[in-house]
């Protein structure tokens, strides 16, 4: 009897080990992101600590292998975002990508991550192409995209009484598509666009622009901008005394980073939208405590939340799965829901969308805030599945029709 014991859990232990296949004998994941450039103070080293701080708290091990982290600047280039991918998956044996911050950037890539049947897990893009005509089975989207936000802002602004808008809108493509989604949201909602002023990227000066859109006397000025001109344009909406006189500021893509930035006092009652805040609940607290602490200080924006989230539910389904084989792996993510500190039950969908909560933010006044990172007050949760494009919307070839 003890020999057939013997025999049957020598051929179990076998079996166990013949179906957990970690490539390489190591997995690693790649931090592509923006080191040097203009996204650099978002994500960055900052999203290696998130991606170093999921591995840990995981365990430091999965299927009995190390995991290590690798990163490298990609310049905000899609070429060369796609040489270094190209490398990392054909040479240095990479099993998945993260972060990818710009949209230009993570469609190059997942191009080549489609190619070869690795995961990418994508939390610094925001375009809704990466779910839609450009998904893949291998991809999910984390942190946050376009639609979500200005759905979240304008749609939300719009109910809540802010029913006329004027936009200022870069004039390239991320700007154009921030004020076509959120025109139709606020549309939809009952509100009415009374104009709207284009401007060059890099513009310092947004004078006249913002007097065009006081005169207007919309109640919502909506700035569908990013970086550094959104920094400007709020500075000098605060001179212009907008806020002051009645007209509510509303941003389609804003960081608490910025917000930081700017200062309370010039960004105070600022209107955005977000699918992370580090002062939530005592979850997100306690993790944001212990991101800090390795961070230098710096708080933990949807960015890098999301680097983390996607990281550790990565390593769940390369457990689950008992291997580190791209397609076995997304297909696991796509089954096990999301938790971590700030998911809660969040289902990734067949396009690859994380169906994250967002939040409508208001910015408080000096006086309301009692200690540093105290910046938002909630307005409206939206869920998951009312906040992102739904799939009968989709163009995304796997989504059945």
């Amino acid at each position: 009897m003890k020999t057939i014991v013997c025999a049957l859990a020598a051929l179990l232990a076998t079996d166990f080990g013949a179906s957990a296949q970690v490539s390489g004998d190591i997995v690693k994941i790649g931090v592509l992101t923006d080191h040097t450039g203009g996204f650099a103070y978002l994500v960055g080293k900052h999203s290696v600590t998130a991606a170093q701080m999921a591995v840990d708290d995981f365990g430091g091990k999965v299927l009995g292998k190390p995991i290590s982290i690798i990163t490298a600047d990609h310049q905000n280039k899609a070429d060369i975002a796609a040489s270094i991918s190209r490398k990392w998956f054909d040479i240095e044996g990479v099993d998945t990508i993260t972060d990818v911050a710009g949209s230009a950037v993570a469609l190059a890539t997942q191009e080549i991550a489609r190619s070869r049947g690795k995961v990418l897990l994508i939390s610094g893009a925001a375009t809704t192409a990466l779910t839609g005509k450009a998904c893949s089975a291998t991809t999910s989207q984390w942190s946050y995209d376009t639609y979500a936000f200005a759905k979240g802002t304008a749609g939300q602004m719009t109910k809540q009484g802010g029913d006329s808008w004027f936009f200022i809108t870069s004039d390239y493509a991320f700007g154009h598509s921030l004020q076509r989604d959120a025109t139709a949201f606020l549309e939809q909602a009952g509100g009415k666009v009374l104009g709207s002023v284009r401007f060059s990227f890099g513009s310092p000066d947004f004078s006249s622009y913002l007097l065009q859109a006081q005169t207007s006397n919309a109640k919502v000025i909506g700035l569908a901008m990013s970086g550094a001109d959104l920094l400007n344009a709020v500075k000098q909406a605060r001179e212009f005394g907008i806020v002051q006189a009645g007209q509510s500021l509303a941003s389609l893509v804003i960081y608490i980073n910025d917000v930081e930035g700017l200062g309370l006092d010039v960004a105070q009652d600022l209107k955005l939208t977000t699918s992370f805040y580090w002062d939530a609940n005592e979850e997100t607290r306690a993790w944001s405590k212990r991101f800090m602490e390795r961070s230098g200080g710096f708080i933990p924006n949807l960015i890098t939340a999301g680097t983390y989230a996607s990281v550790l539910h990565y390593l769940k389904a390369v457990e689950a799965a008992g291997t580190d084989e791209g397609s076995a792996v997304a297909a696991k993510m796509r089954e096990l829901p999301v938790n971590d500190m700030y998911n809660k039950d969040v289902r990734i969908r067949v396009d690859g969308r994380v169906l994250h909560k967002t939040y409508l933010m208001q910015v408080k006044a000096p006086q309301n805030s009692r200690y540093r990172g105290d910046f938002y007050k909630v307005l409206a949760e939206i869920p998951g599945e009312d906040s992102f494009k739904p799939l009968a919307e989709s163009d995304c070839p796997l989504v059945e029709k």
